[in-house]
């Protein structure tokens, strides 16, 4: 696989995910975007979870169907990870704005984990409102068909960033491509649907073989769904990110580094360090052990690059730790202190090409 070792910061601009959901939605064109996928009857977004630009290029010869859309490679944002680019995504915003700052976030309540939307196991709907834990209405206020697995309907995180869509669930990816012509048909000017195929399949086994057919499956299904389009339709395909094989290399957080910090959150490739009272700057020393295989970030030094945004809110801000570990190398760090993590082979979070860049795909027949 292709090894990206130089930081990939999020342009937040145009050429971002971010842009995509606005862009269709105001009908204005931007270098993305081009005028005569907006002159579209109906625009289909589908982000495919997992499908990154890189691994789409490695494994090329198995993707007939998708090498013949029009295809751009973009960034998503910061960190690389699921529920903070789905939340950018559908609401138009960077990080810094909506606060759906990474896998793990800090909260009163305790350490929310945003795809469950609990805490140690505890759902936390009630205690933690998703609409107010993430205030940017998605869709620009809108309420496009929002087709996703059925099971998530009633899940915080679907409230987080889904909210006010018409919910349209699927059980099968075969009723996935039903569930978006019966949208198109209707009339509706925009469906978004969304697929988790490649990212579970990465999780658990690596990017072989097992990831290798899901690549090709989804190739079919994006096929599928084309023909089936009416003419006056337009599908757009994207990602969240992309993955880094990390298998068992996995390193323990020191434990220096331990003793003088009261968490960790985020996770093993985007993890944030939240130092004692007083001990930031030595702990950002202390972190410096992990330098030759990731990169190590102050929050200052963050916010000044802007790897949320140009605006970070003052909640978005409470949200971050000290300092982040950022691995550069197919690690993942672990913190002892959180010994129900699951052991994935396939990861993502950094700021990595091979999990920052992923493709911009569009298709009409």
């Amino acid at each position: 696989m292709s090894g990206g070792q130089e930081m990939m910061i999020p342009t937040h601009g145009d050429m971002s995910v971010s842009s995509i959901v606005p862009a269709i939605l105001t009908r204005q064109a931007n270098s993305l975007i081009s005028a005569s996928i907006l002159e579209a009857d109906c625009i289909v977004l589908l982000v495919v979870d997992g499908l990154g630009w890189n691994q789409m290029r490695d494994y090329g010869g198995d993707l007939p169907f998708l090498h013949e859309g029009s295809a751009t490679g973009i960034t998503t944002v910061a960190p690389s990870t699921t529920a903070t680019a789905l939340t950018s995504i559908a609401t138009g915003v960077p990080p810094g704005e909506h606060g759906v700052i990474g896998y793990k976030i800090p909260t009163p309540q305790g350490l929310l984990n945003c795809l469950r939307w609990s805490v140690g196991g505890k759902l936390m709907i009630s205690e933690l409102p998703p609409i107010d834990f993430q205030p940017v209405e998605p869709f620009l206020g809108t309420h496009p068909p929002t087709i996703t697995r059925a099971e998530f309907q009633t899940t915080g995180f679907t409230q987080a960033h889904l909210r006010n869509g018409i919910f349209r669930g699927w059980w099968s990816p075969a009723t996935l491509v039903t569930e978006i012509i019966d949208q198109v048909e209707s009339g509706v000017p925009f469906v978004y649907a969304y697929y988790d195929g490649v990212d579970k399949i990465a999780h658990v086994h690596g990017l072989h073989q097992h990831y290798q057919d899901e690549l090709k499956f989804v190739d079919a299904l994006v096929e599928r769904i084309v023909e089936e389009l009416p003419l006056e339709a337009v599908l757009i395909v994207t990602a969240d990110h992309g993955m880094v094989e990390v298998g068992d290399t996995v390193l323990q957080l020191d434990d220096e580094i331990v003793r003088r910090t009261s968490m960790t959150s985020g996770e093993a490739r985007f993890l944030w360090l939240h130092a004692d009272n007083g001990e930031a700057k030595s702990v950002l020393e202390a972190a410096q052990i992990y330098s030759d295989v990731a990169w190590i970030a102050s929050l200052e030094q963050i916010l000044d690059e802007q790897w949320f945004g140009a605006h970070v809110t003052n909640e978005a801000r409470r949200r971050m730790g000290d300092l982040a570990v950022v691995a550069r190398d197919p690690i993942a760090i672990m913190d002892p202190r959180l010994p129900d993590a699951p052991h994935l082979i396939a990861r993502h979070g950094s700021l990595t090409a091979d999990e920052m860049l992923v493709p911009f795909l569009s298709f009409s027949r």
